[in-house]
């Protein structure tokens, strides 16, 4: 069934975006309502994956489950770590050690950066969130907490740890190399974006030139996310290397970073309150992934960089995830430019990427599309100038692997 030439589960999948981005107060009923039309009409009369009917649902269900429970364990998870690190009292002594100006707004962007490179883009930008909140008293503009899921994102493209999608190129075959050819791009967008929401920041609320006089530092809260983040990475690792089936099979990940939070439960208590809160901004997410899981999307177009560029915005809208399996799947990219454009791409849009909700957690004055897109124009103009930049240094070399 189609409307106007365009399918009909499209059609619905676009008028829940369309609720989210005019409801932003009410994401999560607009989400869920959306999950629950797309399926109906998938069951009545569409199917899934080629398979109709429940059994087609429980079919993509089960091959969707591990994507979504590492998503929740993760989301979860860093709410309590960065509770952990602004209790830690490291954010109130970096005004010691960042410029007074709107240059320490900038340089606040590349720790989040160079974090994101080597942790979970949704850890980086959380941690980064929350330093914000500490040295800019709680007044942060949108267009900034845009830079910041901008900077988590980019800094994730050009490592195969920084960021899901990257991993999955690195499980397919694609080598580490080849992806870090994105942070050509990346670091000409940091810079471009970066500046203008440091300046944005800088007008609205200056960083704090002081340390605050009730200023402390305590370094078991530090160790606690040093052993939570170093439990991701390691189990991330370690079955890539030794076991990538397990990967597929089980949400290790995510566990692993519930393992570490419980043994570590009785060294300092997390802050459990936060769980209701984090949950909403993460069912919601799931709600997103899954839905676009449900779409009929059987080819990409032709691999290019017109292609690639393209992808970059799609993922603004459409998880990232399944985008980088079908491309993998169709093979013949240049995946240095896939990684930057699927990696990047979703901070355009503050649900584009599950750094953006996480961070959207935290401040839900950024769940406005608008609010988001007038604010954080720059990060759009920062990854098509990345983009071209990587394109005119290094050119287009596609790559025949194919999974």
């Amino acid at each position: 069934m189609a409307l106007a030439g365009i399918p009909l589960d499209f059609v619905l999948f676009a008028l829940t975006l369309a609720g989210v981005a005019l409801f932003h107060h009410h994401t999560l009923a607009v989400a869920l309502t959306g999950l629950a039309a797309i399926a109906l009409f998938k069951l009545g009369f569409g199917d899934f994956g080629g398979v109709t009917g429940v059994r087609g649902l429980v079919q993509l269900l089960g091959h969707e489950w591990v994507i979504l429970a590492n998503l929740l364990g993760l989301l979860l998870g860093f709410a309590l770590l960065a509770d952990h690190f602004e209790r830690s009292g490291l954010p109130t002594l970096l005004p010691r050690y960042l410029p007074d100006d709107w240059k320490g707004g900038f340089f606040l962007l590349v720790i989040v950066f160079v974090m994101s490179s080597f942790l979970d883009n949704i850890a980086a930008a959380m941690i980064g969130g929350t330093m914000a909140g500490v040295l800019f008293r709680k007044r942060v503009h949108i267009g900034y907490l845009a830079g910041i899921v901008a900077a988590s994102n980019a800094g994730g493209s050009g490592s195969v740890v920084g960021d899901t999608t990257t991993t999955m190129m690195w499980i397919a075959g694609v080598k580490p190399g080849q992806v870090f050819e994105a942070y050509a791009a990346a670091v000409v967008a940091l810079v471009i974006f970066g500046v203008f929401a440091a300046r944005q920041q800088h007008r609205l609320q200056p960083i704090m030139r002081d340390d605050p006089v009730d200023a402390f530092f305590e370094p078991a809260r530090l160790a606690i996310v040093a052993v939570i983040l170093l439990a991701a990475i390691a189990a991330n690792v370690f079955f890539n290397l030794y076991d990538v089936q397990v990967l597929d099979r089980w949400p290790v990940i995510g566990a692993a970073v519930w393992v570490a939070i419980a043994a570590t439960a009785a060294w300092r208590k997390p802050d459990w309150s936060l769980l209701p809160g984090a949950l909403r901004g993460s069912v919601f997410l799931l709600a997103l992934v899954l839905c676009a899981a449900m779409m009929p999307v059987k080819a990409l177009p032709d691999p290019s960089w017109q292609t690639a560029l393209g992808l970059g915005f799609v993922s603004a809208v459409f998880d990232n995830i399944p985008l980088t399996a079908l491309a993998l799947h169709q093979g013949g990219y240049d995946w240095g430019f896939l990684a930057y454009a699927v990696g990047f791409g979703g901070s355009m849009i503050w649900f584009g990427s599950s750094a953006g909700v996480a961070l959207s957690n935290m401040y839900p004055e950024a769940k406005s599309v608008g609010a988001w897109l007038k604010a954080g124009w720059h990060v759009a103009v920062g990854y098509v100038a990345g983009f071209f930049v990587l394109l005119a240094l290094l050119g287009w070399h596609p790559d025949s692997l194919t999974r």
